[in-house]
């Protein structure tokens, strides 16, 4: 009968044969998901041998990881800034780098009390709960929106689960600001922070196996990977506050390109802040003082 050190090591050889990162981190992690343990567990008992009935449902998960199906989707959930969030193929896979950009955002904005927080291009809500949860002695307003359904399902689930005040709408960026039509309820604006992570990936540009799970519209964004952004970063202006603090997270090579983005479009103090592999991937700006109000369709 085989040992957890025994599959473990076996395990791990299958997926670095395979081209998983990590290899060693993912067989520990689906180990941890199928016994029901901890990795210490896992560590103080690794002569234990391991069931039949415990192998046959480890050896399904191990083929699936083998094939780039992200440890995220296997497990169902992922940690971010210490908490426990869903995560399905229903929305892109939370990332190290969108972690640091909310650290860095949390840094810099000023608390008010009842500021009015937005997150555009939500997906499964980790920076609008996230944000809602830290500034909540501050009882922020915080806004998410996403134009897919099943992404805003997914934020609904985990703001549900984390105890987080939020309001989320189905969007294509600012449509449910302007669209009366289909949205009734208009959402609110002069908003005080903004964080959005876009699809940035230039259109048919390679992506990793694992990568290529998430959805395609939470990924590509036009020939250079930016038309979306730069529709936001235009669109956004009529509903930010003077001085709102608006930052994103974009490829490894496109932060500078944004940052000019922002500083031709009127927005003040634009720089780029770098990731902790010393990438320049976070532009941030501030709202110009005087900008376009929104507009409105002429009454009939």
């Amino acid at each position: 009968m085989k040992t957890i050190q025994d599959i473990l090591t076996s395990g791990t050889a299958y997926l670095e044969a395979r081209g998983i990162d990590a290899p060693r981190h993912s067989m520990q992690s689906l180990l941890v998901h199928v016994l029901g343990c901890s990795k210490t567990w896992l560590y103080l008992h690794h002569d234990d041998p391991l069931s039949e009935a415990q192998l046959a449902p480890l050896r399904e998960l191990l083929r699936e990881r083998g094939k780039g199906v992200p440890l995220q989707h296997l497990l169902g959930t992922t940690e971010f800034y210490r908490r426990e969030f869903r995560t399905d193929a229903r929305a892109l896979i939370p990332r190290p780098e969108t972690e640091e950009l909310v650290e860095m955002a949390l840094h810099t904005v000023k608390p008010q009390q009842g500021m009015r927080v937005l997150d555009m291009g939500c997906g499964s809500g980790i920076i609008g709960i996230t944000l809602a949860l830290e500034l909540a002695p501050h009882k922020p307003e915080v806004v998410m929106a996403d134009v897919s359904e099943p992404a805003l399902a997914l934020t609904l689930e985990n703001a549900t689960a984390l105890g987080a005040k939020v309001r989320t709408y189905r969007s294509d960026l600012f449509e449910a600001w302007s669209s009366k039509d289909d949205n009734p309820v208009v959402p609110p604006a002069d908003f005080d922070l903004v964080l959005a992570n876009l699809p940035y990936v230039p259109d048919g540009e390679q992506v990793s196996a694992e990568v290529s799970h998430d959805p395609a519209t939470a990924l590509y964004g036009g020939a250079d990977g930016l038309d979306i952004v730069r529709r936001f970063l235009k669109e956004a202006l009529p509903y930010l506050a003077e001085g709102c603090l608006v930052m994103l997270e974009v490829g490894h090579d496109q932060g500078h390109t944004t940052a000019d983005i922002m500083a031709e479009l009127g927005y003040t103090g634009c720089r780029v802040l770098t990731d902790m592999s010393g990438k320049a991937r976070f532009p941030m700006g501030y709202a110009p003082a005087h900008r376009d109000e929104p507009t409105t369709e002429p009454e009939a």
